[in-house]
């Protein structure tokens, strides 16, 4: 789907489809207009319908446990051509960027959430991913490389299944970012919640320890967010583990990248060669 065919489901669905009325904020797994008060995000087939039903329920979900989130403007997704287009609540202008400690609050609210009634989360898959991104990346990657990953996954996934909490399992963010807050005049509220599923709620801290190692993250930002959220995941002794499955996982999805873009392809070798070292520390980059 591109953008000229996202206009045309727009349209279809009796919404403005050309600028200035129809704004695009993002094109990727979904289409993202801006129409007035509104965000339309646009699935690319009618395999997200079922997705795009369990976040508009996730969306009233949290605003009737109080957590502050992106708000659904209609209730049930609409299908139009075959891709599902939900409504959305426009939020007001952000009055800052978004940081590490304004993400911990929101954590632990969602964190204290028990599971919902009236639909039920999944779990959430790291590693689910992994053969169809090495399966994409064809023979731009190294077969040696592909089956270090295989290995990996192989190990790390049983791994994962028999680690011991620390926290008590339930809803978990799944993407948890400073990307995936907006902070408005009222305060932070959570956006995106297509990764929303039920697991070691230490899936959402892991995320920030990995970004603090591999992407650069200020440590001091990282310090300023674990004593907002009350607790460093690093202490637990899962974490390695959680950690390790979800290196896997960022490897094999940089692969899938790898036969059109050489960016994708060197990065890609940057990770496995850091994982292969066994140094935990070498940086990783967007490309």
């Amino acid at each position: 789907m591109d953008e000229a065919r996202a206009r045309e489901i727009l349209a279809a669905a009796g919404l403005p489809a050309r600028e200035p009325e129809a704004s695009l904020l993002a094109l990727g797994e979904n289409a993202v207009f801006a129409v007035g008060g509104l965000v339309v995000k646009i699935g690319r087939d009618a395999e997200l319908l079922a997705r795009a039903e369990r976040e508009l329920a996730l969306a009233d979900w949290l605003a009737e446990s109080g957590v502050p989130a992106v708000r659904a403007a209609e209730p049930k997704p609409r299908l139009v051509d075959g891709h599902p287009v939900t409504l959305w609540h426009r939020l007001p202008q952000a009055v800052r960027p978004a940081e590490p400690r304004d993400l911990a609050p929101l954590l632990r609210r969602v964190h204290t959430l028990p599971e919902p009634t009236s639909f039920t989360l999944p779990r959430r898959e790291l590693l689910d991913g992994v053969e169809r991104w090495l399966r994409l990346a064809g023979d731009a990657i190294d077969p040696a490389d592909a089956a270090f990953l295989r290995e990996r996954r192989d190990s790390f996934a049983p791994a994962a299944a028999a680690l011991t909490p620390h926290l008590t399992p339930g809803p978990v963010h799944g993407d948890a970012l400073p990307r995936n807050v907006h902070v408005g005049p009222d305060g932070p509220v959570l956006v995106d919640l297509e990764t929303f599923s039920s697991d070691l709620r230490e899936h959402d801290l892991v995320v920030l320890a990995l970004s603090r190692d591999r992407y650069g993250l200020d440590p001091a930002a990282y310090d300023a967010f674990t004593e907002a959220y009350g607790w460093d995941v690093r202490d637990w002794e899962g974490c390695a583990v959680l950690r390790g499955a979800r290196e896997t996982a960022s490897c094999a999805w940089v692969a899938q990248h790898a036969p059109a873009n050489p960016k994708a392809l060197a990065e890609f070798e940057r990770r496995v060669a850091s994982l292969r070292d066994g140094d935990p520390e070498v940086r990783w980059y967007p490309f």
